[in-house]
């Protein structure tokens, strides 16, 4: 069976984290060694759902790397040693699948969710998208739109409503989703906007509205085999859970929506 160490990323968004290890299981000269590059908006989810999947599949060691999709995405193309990518949007798959870096017929669409507007609990001047132009707001943050799906998804609901070039001065770009969700928590912006399920793992903000489905893109995490790969089989096998009543139970308890 493979062994293989831990591939640091060299960036400052990317969390490397052994679920196995974590557990207190301990590694063993059978035990495979899955790299699983995801999205920074599942990284609460996917932790619960390593340790669900290695009580079926102990010979198994999950390593996760999360960042932005785009930076997961730049690290794959570089060749960083990864066996499954989930990204939280097509995009960034669609960029690998156009350089044959997916092993054949793996991919498939995972999970659905929705773009919120959020702001700390104190201010209640905001109770819809267009608020934002009030001239007291100063700072939205908005993830990257060039690298962080959440990001685009905003950038086309706000380019849907004719605000996104009205707005743009305000804007505090930020790496990830998960950074934008910390900037509304700690006070230092008037509003952000997030997936929704990751807006309901604070009690911080406040969900002021919900972007209707028709003002973006459909928001899907599609999840693939990297054809770099040295282990399909154990990968099939991580995916193939992915879709089991118990990992489809824990994405629902995080208020993610099931693709298929």
């Amino acid at each position: 069976m493979k062994k293989r160490g831990f591939f640091y990323f060299i960036t400052a968004l990317t969390l490397t984290i052994c679920i196995s290890c974590s557990s207190g299981t301990p590694e063993t000269s059978t035990q495979t060694q899955l790299t699983v590059s995801v999205a920074a908006s599942l990284q609460n989810v996917m932790r619960p759902i390593a340790q669900a999947y290695q009580q079926q599949a102990s010979d198994t060691l999950i390593a996760y790397n999360f960042a932005s999709s785009g930076t997961l995405q730049q690290q794959i193309e570089q060749g960083a040693p990864v066996d499954v990518f989930i990204s939280a949007s097509p995009q960034q798959m669609d960029a690998l699948e156009r350089k044959n870096l997916l092993q054949p017929k793996t991919r498939k669409n995972l999970l659905k969710n929705q773009v919120v507007l959020v702001t700390p609990k104190r201010e209640k001047t905001i109770k819809v998208f267009a608020d934002l132009t009030q001239e007291h707001i100063a700072k939205i943050a908005l993830g990257n739109p060039e690298t962080v799906p959440a990001g685009q998804y905003g950038k086309e609901v706000l380019t849907q409503l004719k605000l996104y070039e009205l707005l743009r001065p305000k804007f505090v770009l930020a790496k990830d989703a998960r950074q934008v969700l910390f900037y509304v928590e700690s006070g230092n912006v008037d509003a952000g906007i997030v997936y929704q399920t990751d807006a309901m793992l604070s009690d911080k903000i406040t969900i002021v509205a919900t972007a209707p489905e028709t003002d973006h893109s459909p928001i899907l995490y599609p999840v693939a085999i990297l054809q770099q790969t040295e282990s399909p089989e154990p990968a099939q096998h991580f995916i193939d859970f992915l879709w089991t009543e118990p990992a489809q139970s824990i994405f629902q308890d995080y208020g993610f929506q099931l693709a298929q």
